[in-house]
């Protein structure tokens, strides 16, 4: 379908609800890529922009690189001619009446945010703004990003937001792995520049998703997501904090966390872990803690909760050499299997994840490292590319010590309770097991 020349916000809206609406996705990651093909497959047409040629070859090729989008759905709609990649932005941007920006944005080494990914993706989607377009972004930011980054760069060509297009926020709310909540059954938050933008968005999402929240201005959605990740943040925080005092005082906290969640009210139970990985919890915080220093704000709990949560590689790392000198064993020379790479059971994303850290901190003490990971077969780290080995009896008895990082499912703990000379469990993975060869975080 080729745009007209100017579409109006009661035509647009015909267009959706029909499913006759043309839709861009730009970034085809953890969350662009699930959302375009559910888009694809309540029967719209929907054109993948991304600027990785691989990615984009393998899609084409009715192939899928996130563990959450099987293969054989790319496959169909590929077949169906419903979702097309394209590398080039025009070709995927100019004839589409509704453009969805799921881009990265990641924060910089002093924890200040980095819109680079954003500010590019909107300026493809300036150089294709037709009269009539919708324009959302659900890239995880700061409030005012939408109105102060987005928002005058679509206007660069003379178009005005609101009497020319549409420009809405919306935060995702992916969460790789997850088996009870996904896109369809997680509730979306729309908030629009104008109230027409909001209603025209939710009508977008409401194709796809059971429940569309409307919010009165992007900030609002925009901060609900921060304030999300926030809250878990802090509290994650709390656990690792608790878990190292109780560590000290020979108190097992996982019992205490699982006593204290016997209340039905006025407590809910997070657990402690070798650090925190992935894009929300340990990015998004950060971008709130940054923005509020604009109103002379200071993020006290935020930037104390990232301290607690980004010393724990390190505590990991100190549990193991204290474990191994307690055998009359050096962390130097030891052979070492860290156990999992990716930042949460059952995924394959290695974003921000803690066992990267620890591989690191423990490969500069001398360590022999490897790591075993039925769902990473290589990681890159700052101290080298390793690949997964096999986690056998044999190569289990051989090693001084085996850091159980990532707790996946689909991992023999029976051989490693069975061969393991000495086991740092820092996810409780072997609960119910009490062995003085198990030392638990």
């Amino acid at each position: 379908m080729v745009l007209q020349e100017y579409v109006s916000t009661p035509q647009l809206r015909d267009l959706i609800e029909t499913r006759r609406a043309e839709i861009c996705v730009v970034g085809l990651g953890y969350v662009g890529l699930p959302l375009a093909i559910s888009l694809a497959e309540a029967g719209f047409s929907v054109r993948g922009l991304d600027v990785a040629a691989d990615k984009v070859q393998q899609l084409r090729a009715g192939e899928s690189y996130i563990l959450d989008v099987p293969d054989a759905s790319v496959a169909k709609q590929r077949e169906e001619g419903r979702f097309r990649p394209e590398t080039d932005p025009a070709a995927a941007i100019a004839g589409s009446h509704v453009v969805i920006i799921t881009v990265p944005t990641p924060y910089t080494k002093a924890k200040q945010p980095d819109l680079k990914y954003v500010m590019d993706a909107t300026e493809m989607v300036r150089d294709s703004l037709r009269p009539g377009m919708l324009v959302i972004l659900e890239s995880t930011t700061y409030p005012g990003t939408t109105q102060e980054i987005v928002l005058p760069r679509l206007e660069q060509k003379g178009l005005r937001c609101g009497e020319d297009f549409l420009l809405a926020y919306s935060p995702e709310r992916i969460e790789p792995g997850n088996k009870k909540f996904g896109l369809k059954n997680t509730p979306k938050i729309v908030g629009g520049v104008t109230p027409d933008a909001t209603a025209t968005a939710a009508a977008v999402y409401a194709s796809i998703i059971d429940q569309v929240v409307q919010v009165g201005t992007p900030r609002v959605a925009e901060m609900a997501k921060l304030l999300e990740n926030t809250f878990r943040h802090v509290n994650i925080a709390l656990a690792n904090e608790m878990a190292i005092l109780c560590h000290e005082m020979g108190i097992n906290i996982w019992e205490v966390i699982d006593a204290a969640a016997t209340k039905p009210f006025g407590f809910m139970p997070f657990y402690p872990g070798p650090g925190v990985g992935g894009h929300c919890i340990p990015i998004d915080p950060f971008y709130f803690a940054w923005k509020v220093q604009e109103f002379q704000g200071c993020a006290k709990f935020i930037e104390l909760a990232g301290q607690v949560n980004d010393q724990m590689p390190e505590v990991v790392v100190r549990l193991v050499q204290d474990a191994l000198n307690d055998q009359k064993k050096s962390l130097n020379g030891a052979r070492v299997i860290v156990l999992g790479v990716a930042y949460k059971r059952d995924i394959d994303d290695m974003r921000e994840s803690p066992a990267l850290h620890i591989i690191e901190r423990l490969f500069a003490k001398g360590a022999d490292v490897c790591y075993h990971d039925p769902f990473v077969p290589t990681a890159d780290t700052a101290a080298g590319t390793f690949q997964s080995i096999e986690f056998t009896p044999e190569t289990i008895a051989a090693a001084d010590a085996v850091v159980i990082v990532t707790d996946h499912t689909d991992v023999a703990y029976d051989q490693l309770l069975a061969h393991g000379q000495l086991i740092i469990d820092t996810r409780n993975a072997m609960k119910g097991h009490e062995d003085s060869r198990i030392v638990r975080l």
